[in-house]
């Protein structure tokens, strides 16, 4: 259902569309569940299979035991890698452990691996544009063999000290958008003008659909709620976004975090919610709006998503026979 930009007299919701789940998350928790279902309890996951509470605490109870290293998970059992993938390292001590290993590691991450594997290989220095410490960047600095550059900002880029400006290559964490890495890459082009880099939908679909979709609710909302883990880069940058355009933006975990003093003289609130965060969480807020007598709930026209990824090969049903 589209909306028009005047205000009526109700209070409304406003839902950016999309929002929640992508199909990187979709898969990694199936892998969790179809590997319980195939292998039995208990699984080990290292680190959160995705960046929410609710989703690992769901998990969690259905037999799921979440690790922060492979050398706490015992020889011989069913090992997890995270959404957002792994270094070499890791997979290589989980080897050693005789671990039975499943990488639920979202393919658009994977694919960044590989192409940064691929310019280290032609014997290009590669910059990784992205955040320092987030998993991802973590696994992708171990992922790729040669010299790896991180750049986080524009001032990152201006210092960056390289061997051969002609030998450069870029690859971005999935995770930020092209408005996020636009002036980063900018500033990589103008000082190495023969640098190379990935088409720029090589850059997770879902992100840039998400903050489109903030961008599109701040037009008509007064405040905007993003439903999301305060560890989850992509939930941070909606609320980033939301604040950018001016309009009053909370990251809060589920509806218990809401404070009605946001909503004060308020008629027209916008939810969204990060690719990890499930759709049960904005209904749990829709009904805790709706006793702060927000009845009328309207979806923004908006992109629908129908990507959808193939599980691993360990955990795909079996062809019948013809």
């Amino acid at each position: 259902m589209s909306t028009t930009s005047h205000i009526t007299s109700g209070k409304r919701i406003l839902l950016a569309q999309p929002r929640g789940f992508c199909a990187g998350v979709v898969r990694a928790i199936e892998v969790v569940e179809r590997a319980l279902t195939k292998y039995g309890a208990p699984v080990y996951v290292r680190h959160e299979i995705v960046h929410n509470k609710r989703v690992v605490a769901d998990l969690r109870a259905k037999g799921a035991i979440f690790v922060e290293e492979v050398n706490e998970i015992p020889s011989g059992a069913v090992a997890i890698f995270s959404a957002h993938g792994v270094a070499r390292s890791v997979i290589s001590a989980a080897d050693g452990r005789g671990l039975d290993s499943i990488d639920a590691t979202c393919p658009l991450v994977a694919k960044v691996h590989k192409e940064g594997q691929r310019y280290a290989n032609k014997g290009f220095e590669v910059i990784l544009i992205g955040h320092a410490g987030h998993p991802e960047v973590i696994g992708t600095l171990g992922q790729i063999d040669g010299t790896v550059h991180l750049v986080g900002s524009v001032e990152d880029a201006e210092a960056l000290k390289v061997v051969d400006p002609d030998k450069l290559a870029y690859v971005t964490q999935t995770t930020l958008s092209v408005d996020d890495t636009k002036a980063i890459i900018e500033k990589l082009k103008a000082r190495f003008p023969t640098i190379n880099g990935p088409d720029t939908k090589d850059i997770c679909y879902a992100t840039q659909n998400r903050q489109t979709a903030v961008r599109e609710l701040s037009g008509k909302a007064e405040v905007i709620l993003v439903i999301g883990a305060k560890n989850s880069s992509n939930s941070n940058r909606l609320r980033e976004i939301g604040e950018e355009m001016n309009i009053p933006s909370y990251l809060i975990d589920d509806a218990t975090a809401l404070d009605p003093a946001w909503l004060e003289n308020i008629k027209v609130v916008g939810i969204t919610a990060g690719a990890s965060a499930p759709e049960a969480l904005v209904n749990e807020l829709i009904d805790r709006l709706r006793q702060l007598e927000f009845n009328t709930v309207e979806t923004l026209d908006g992109i629908i998503e129908n990507v959808h990824f193939h599980l691993p090969k360990q955990l795909r049903e079996p062809r019948m026979a013809s």
